[in-house]
């Protein structure tokens, strides 16, 4: 089976090079434990995996199993542009890499659509410029979900397309919509994804969610990574742990493989150890 590489080397090596082809990934994360680095690790590290083999080769090395990098990366946005993704991408890794992958990666800014049916000022997520002249075409602009679905249905075929977040999504679509509609949507997504091959990584904040609420997420979907934080005396460390996940758990469990500890380092998000049922 093909796969599609995570862009994290150590965890393709032991799933036999990535997800297979249509998978959708939610990447359930605590505040600052690793899921939003995964993120910008797998969309950068893939498209390097193109486009510069020598740079590839020193930060990851070689792929695994039958793991073919997407043609290409689509990072999707509804609140940040490609200026503000790639400096904050450049705090998690090395800048080469960052400015390299930058020139390849497609950058989708849905602000316009996500800010518009609210009362934050055009100028702050337009700019001045580009508010004023926004603001004189009186022009209509499509539902965020609309604009979201339509992106995807036109460019993720085949691709790696990284999405960030679902819980921004919440906040986009109405102040009536629920945790249930969103795994609503996703579950359509996931429909669509398993016919358009490729890989979608799902960001989601996990401190907003109740167990529940994760629940209908993670039925929605074809695999979840849950990221958290845990202290042990007067250490703090991120932890990683794969949770039903069609094709790709069996082979971790096959390993007695129960959770990852992890860390940031310039080649961005990475294994640092591996903990197994004794």
């Amino acid at each position: 089976m093909n796969t599609v590489p995570f862009g994290v080397s150590r965890l393709d090596s032991l799933v036999d090079g990535g997800a297979p082809q249509g998978s959708v990934v939610l990447l359930a994360s605590e505040s600052g434990a690793g899921g939003r680095e995964f993120l910008y690790t797998s969309a950068v590290m893939n498209t390097i995996a193109r486009i510069d083999e020598e740079l590839f080769e020193l930060h990851y090395g070689e792929l695994a199993g039958d793991a073919t990098p997407p043609p290409e990366v689509h990072y999707v946005s509804f609140t940040a542009d490609e200026a503000y993704l790639t400096r904050q991408m450049g705090f998690t890794m090395d800048p080469e890499l960052v400015d390299r992958a930058a020139e390849q990666i497609r950058f989708a800014d849905l602000s316009r659509e996500y800010f518009h049916p609210s009362p934050v000022p055009r100028e702050w997520y337009l700019g001045e410029t580009s508010a004023l002249r926004d603001l004189g075409t009186r022009q209509e602009h499509d539902d965020v979900l609309e604009a979201f679905g339509t992106y995807l249905s036109e460019h993720a075929t085949d691709s790696l397309v990284v999405i960030d977040s679902v819980t921004d999504l919440v906040a986009a679509v109405s102040d009536e919509t629920t945790w249930s509609d969103i795994a609503l949507v996703l579950k359509g997504l996931s429909k669509a994804a398993h016919q358009w091959g490729g890989l979608i990584l799902l960001l989601v904040n996990r401190e907003t969610l109740e167990d529940g609420e994760l629940g209908l997420l993670k039925d929605a979907v074809d695999g979840t990574f849950c990221f958290e934080w845990e202290s042990g005396g007067s250490k703090r460390a991120r932890t990683m742990v794969v949770q039903e996940f069609r094709g790709v758990l069996s082979r971790l469990e096959d390993e007695n493989i129960v959770q990852f500890e992890t860390e940031i380092h310039d080649g961005g998000f990475d294994i640092s150890d591996i903990r197994k049922i004794r």
